[in-house]
């Protein structure tokens, strides 16, 4: 998910995630809601989202049917709450990587370097990101979200435009990241070029003058991104099993 694109950081771990974290669930000390986002963690990590059935999530979680569809009527509403814990933070991060020396753009382009890294990391984290960014209810909310902090960076270079105008830019570069999320890297495709490529192209869409887009993508490129968003997803993933009292 991305926070800008989102943002989320959502349930991040390594490619080792299995051998590191193992989440306990008291059934008798945690409420419904709670039982079934800690049962969904689990199993969007470790299955995958398409995988997890509604049954499985059910059983894990011991509830009934008709107390899930209370809380969250679906499991793309799972899916909502975990992009909303997400975009809470990741701006946040990608601000104190970025520091407070360095123009607005580079919290964004930081921001959407770290998440398109996050999907590199792991197949199953990629598939969260994906489908956040394509059930209706959960896009939207991430379009809303990340269209607030969009004004605030990009309103200099276009200062005509207001929140709902950034709300349909959002829209479409949403769509060219989770094309690009969906496109794992390969040899002609590298994390590199892939990084250069999209935040070229959407710097561009905000009108940001293209020395400055050029001191960005070299600022993104001197960096060990791989590194950073490992770093990241642990902080992530901790403040997610803090809210969800995780134990790991």
């Amino acid at each position: 998910m991305r926070p800008v694109h989102g943002y989320a950081i959502l349930l991040v771990y390594t490619p080792t995630v299995k051998d590191v974290i193992r989440i306990s669930i008291t059934s008798a000390s945690l409420p419904a809601k709670k039982r079934i986002l800690t049962v969904c963690v689990r199993l969007f990590l470790e299955k995958g989202y398409r995988r997890t059935t509604l049954a499985e999530i059910i059983e894990k979680a011991e509830v009934s049917y008709s107390t899930f569809q209370n809380i969250f009527r679906a499991k793309d509403g799972v899916l909502t709450e975990l992009a909303q814990f997400m975009l809470s933070n990741q701006f946040a991060m990608a601000r104190s990587t970025a520091g407070t020396q360095l123009p607005p753009i580079y919290v964004y382009a930081v921001e959407t370097a770290i998440q398109m890294t996050l999907t590199e990391l792991n197949e199953n984290l990629r598939e969260i990101y994906i489908e956040a960014y394509t059930q209706k209810e959960a896009s939207d909310y991430i379009f809303r979200e990340t269209a607030k902090e969009l004004y605030q960076i990009f309103s200099p270079y276009q200062p005509e435009l207001t929140e709902q105008d950034f709300y349909f830019m959002e829209i479409g570069s949403a769509g060219i990241m989770r094309g690009f999320m969906a496109h794992p890297c390969d040899e002609a495709l590298t994390l590199e070029k892939k990084l250069r490529t999209f935040l070229t192209m959407s710097l561009r869409s905000y009108h940001v003058p293209e020395d400055e887009i050029k001191k960005a993508v070299d600022f993104i490129g001197g960096m060990d991104i791989r590194a950073v968003s490992e770093r990241v997803m642990h902080e992530l993933f901790k403040a997610l099993a803090m809210r969800f009292e995780f134990t790991l």
